[in-house]
């Protein structure tokens, strides 16, 4: 909108357009009164978005679209418009409409995006809400990011393939990168992926600004003590920060620390594997039912719940670091009183987390406080129960501050039952503050004397129908109804007539009233002074709450890990000094859990002489579940949880590769096999001799010539070049040659018990190969019609005597004298010598 259009617009209308020309990207809400206020495009946007009315202001030429939400239930409004992935800067009058000269001081005083949410309602309690930064310089990438509801903040430098991979495992909420980034290649595919990107002005990714940036806000002279080794993630760091901090227009004293984020000291998983494995989404539900995450989710906590989801898909490496956590799983599935007493004392811990994020942020309402001192009072009694822990991890817990001074803090200033919005008083506790202890004895005893007042006119007056009331126009008045207004005394002033009534003052009721609304409006302002006195003196326990919330968490974790373990019947696995492998009797942890089938347990063994596995059987029988079930395992391992097995001897992985089930990436254009040729590139390029691979079916997505090929060629590399462990599942029962001609590759099989009209999977596995895939019974199983079958069992007859005449020319290719004999056997539909020429061509 022009100038000259500014100008004809209204002193307040103009005071709005100077800020929404500020923030074009952003719906602006406009504080005017109990409504905040849209206008123009915004308010037709919001009120389409939020199903709300749309109307108008002003006349003519400052007639605007006008659409507008009561003040006091704004949050799950904005709520609605961040999930949808817009931006909204919230306006604030800025001092009280009673005292402005004029027109109301307005001004911004944040923006909330999708990645700088804080408010409990939007964020999702299990899940972190990360904004990321990025910038690319030749094939590095500068990666930071950060989750202001927590005051987490990491950086790092990453190739592309990371940097894609991390991303889609961070989930970011926004995106930030240089503008001049804008059209390339990287920013467009992340656009295909449906991510939220902003640009940024290129300035602030630059070094010097982002160094200063960085030593501003964390108060030191030097970086270098905060581990990050690459300056390019620096630049990314101090970018990141000064869009937060342009955003959110306070000092966030929470995000108060840089960390690097590592991938070097935990086992990689690529999203492919992260969701082959099911470990979080469902692959057909994409929710947390059937998934590793919900059979080991019996924690409690927030905090607990999201180290969980950030465990589960970066498993340990560190052997020690594992023991550590499996000792304390270990001794909490001993202690059983300890445990049950730690899970009660956890109920009544809040999100500490969040709640020190938003009490650091200045937003906090007073029933956050009384959350949090609710979770503080559990502290001691935590504390006693890790008192006489062994394992080296329950101590470290066990040392968390008690924070008793935070705790008290909260107790003596707020009301236990306080109103939640601040600016309408009810929140401080009695004998806090003097002043306003004698503010209320005044507003209470005032009101006790007009309620005498209204009893003594009424005694007076002979009106038995006399009411003393009150509204914002006139305050304080006596109503008295037509009917006796000839009772009315010379001292009753008249001030307003009614259809049925008449209403009147004395100077005594202005007077009292001048107390009562004086007082009122002054407790409310100073509730509000003194409660914001009591989140800027919990500042100063930030950093440790910061501390006690991420041991909490811990703490619930393998607290939940214990209880999975004693309810499932969970054993400790061991590690192996020669990388060799031993699962006896190992399970499905989620099938298992959430299926009601006998589950049959099977033994997996890996090392030197055994490193690859093929192994056959029909579909239906196991295969997949076979080996999903062994990764499940080894992956659980590292996470320091016990494991579904009689006994698990097994090597520290670095990775986990699994190639397993076909589908189209839509999306990116890419058909079955291009998918599944470009995750087992993944696999070849990246996998070592310390990798776990899982191949489901290769080849299968291609005609059956090149999909042998592959499969054959596949398996070889795995084996003789990476020398990975690996499971492969095929129907090419062609593969189990390869057990013949290298060593440390062995056939297996899932048992079948066949009748003369049906089969049983009795989902065994045992050594050797088969030839037979029972697709035929497997499409009976599952209800193909007859007519179909008998055709198919048919059909499958004349190709089976088919590949025995290729079998034959294949070992009579030194033997030319044969060919009539084979050609004879072929069949043949005519004439067509095309078979001959064929068959001489292949001698």
């Amino acid at each position: 909108m022009g100038e000259l259009k500014i100008l004809k617009l209204t002193p307040g209308m103009q005071q709005y357009m100077k800020i929404k020309n500020e923030n074009e990207d952003c719906i602006v809400l406009f504080r005017m009164g109990d409504f905040y206020e849209t206008f123009f495009e915004d308010a037709k946007t919001i009120a389409k978005e939020l199903e709300i009315t749309l109307t108008s202001r002003g006349k003519g030429d400052t007639k605007a679209p006008l659409a507008g939400i009561p003040y006091h239930s704004i949050d799950p409004y904005i709520a609605k418009l961040i999930k949808k992935g817009y931006k909204v800067a919230i306006v604030e009058q800025v001092e009280d409409p009673k005292k402005a000269k004029g027109l109301v001081k307005r001004d911004l005083v944040r923006i909330i995006t999708p990645g700088t949410v804080v408010e409990s309602m939007i964020l999702d309690e299990a899940s972190n809400n990360y904004i990321l930064g990025f910038v690319k310089e030749k094939e590095a990438y500068g990666v930071a990011f950060c989750d202001i509801s927590t005051g987490e903040f990491f950086a790092c430098e990453l190739n592309e393939t990371r940097f894609f991979n991390e991303v889609k495992k961070l989930k970011p909420a926004e995106i930030i990168f240089p503008m001049s980034l804008e059209d390339s290649d990287v920013v467009n595919k992340l656009r295909d992926n449906n991510l939220l990107l902003h640009p940024y002005d290129d300035r602030f990714f630059y070094k010097e600004k982002a160094f200063l940036t960085l030593k501003d806000h964390l108060g030191v002279m030097d970086l270098s003590g905060f581990g990050v080794r690459s300056e390019l993630a620096l630049d990314t760091a101090g970018a990141l920060l000064s869009y937060i901090k342009e955003s959110q227009k306070t000092t966030l004293p929470h995000i108060n620390k840089l960390a690097e984020h590592r991938t070097d000291n935990v086992m990689y998983l690529d999203n492919s594997t992260i969701r082959n494995l099911e470990l979080l989404n469902n692959i057909m539900t994409n929710k947390e039912d059937s998934t590793l995450l919900g059979v080991l989710d019996r924690t409690i906590t927030p905090m607990g719940k999201r180290l969980l989801r950030k465990w589960i898909i970066s498993p340990l490496i560190d052997k020690e670091e594992i023991k550590k956590r499996q000792d304390s799983v270990a001794e909490l599935i001993k202690s059983v009183i300890v445990r049950e007493s730690l899970r009660r004392s956890m109920e009544e811990v809040y999100d500490i987390e969040r709640l020190i994020g938003r009490i650091s942020y200045g937003n906090a309402n007073p029933k956050d406080l009384v959350a949090m001192k609710l979770s503080l009072c559990k502290l001691p009694d935590i504390k006693i129960m890790l008192k006489d822990s062994k394992s080296e991890l329950l101590k470290s817990i066990h040392d968390i501050p008690g924070l008793t001074e935070a705790k008290d803090i909260i107790e003596k200033s707020i009301k236990d039952e306080p109103n939640t919005i601040i600016r309408e008083g009810n929140i401080i506790r009695k004998g806090f503050n003097q002043e306003l202890d004698e503010l209320r004895g005044v507003s209470h005893n005032t009101k006790k004397y007009l309620a005498e007042l209204e009893e003594k006119e009424k005694a007076s007056t002979g009106i038995k129908s006399l009411k003393i009331r009150y509204n914002k126009v006139f305050g304080y008045y006596i109503e008295v109804t037509k009917s006796n207004l000839h009772l009315v005394p010379e001292n009753y002033i008249r001030k307003q007539t009614q259809v049925n009534s008449e209403r009147f003052i004395t100077e005594e009721l202005k007077e009292k009233e001048s107390k009562i609304l004086g007082a009122e409006e002054r407790i409310v302002e100073l509730e509000y002074e003194l409660f914001m006195q009591v989140l800027e003196r919990l500042q100063k326990f930030i950093g440790k709450i910061q501390d006690t919330a991420q041991k909490l968490a811990v703490l619930d974790t393998v607290v939940s890990f214990a209880e999975v373990a004693n309810d499932r019947s969970y054993v400790r696995p061991s590690f192996s000094e020669d990388n060799s492998m031993e699962i006896i009797n190992g399970r499905h942890p989620v099938i298992e859990a959430f299926s009601n089938i006998n589950f049959v347990p099977n033994d997996c063994r890996l090392d030197d002489e055994n490193r690859t596995m093929i192994i056959t059987g029909p579909n239906m029988a196991g295969k997949s579940t076979y080996m999903r079930q062994n990764a499940l395992i080894c992956l659980m391992a590292q996470l320091g949880c016990f494991v579904p097995a009689e006994k698990a001897l097994l090597p520290v992985h670095d990775r986990i590769f699994t190639r397993v089930g076909a589908y189209d990436d839509l999306v990116s254009g890419q058909s079955t096999f291009m998918v599944e040729m470009t995750e087992t590139a993944n696999i070849l390029n990246n996998a070592t001799e310390k990798s776990f691979v899982i191949l489901d079916e290769i080849g299968r997505g291609t005609s059956t010539y090149d999909g042998l090929s592959l499969a054959w060629a596949i398996a070889e590399y795995l084996h003789e070049k990476l020398k990975a462990k690996t499971l492969f599942a095929t129907h090419y029962h062609h593969l189990n040659k390869l057990a013949e001609k290298y060593v440390g590759i062995k056939n297996y099989n899932i048992t079948v018990n066949e009748t003369e009209d049906k089969i049983i999977f009795l989902r065994k596995i045992v050594e050797g190969g088969t030839d037979k895939s029972y697709g035929i019974e497997v499409a009976r199983l599952a209800g193909i019609p007859k007519l179909v079958i008998e055709s198919s069992k048919s059909i499958m007859t004349q190709i089976e005597m088919e590949d025995e005449i290729g079998d034959m020319i294949h070992k009579k290719l030194g033997n030319p004298k044969e060919l009539d004999e084979i050609r004879k056997k072929l069949p043949r539909k005519s004439e067509d010598k095309s078979q001959d020429l064929a068959l001489t061509k292949f001698f």
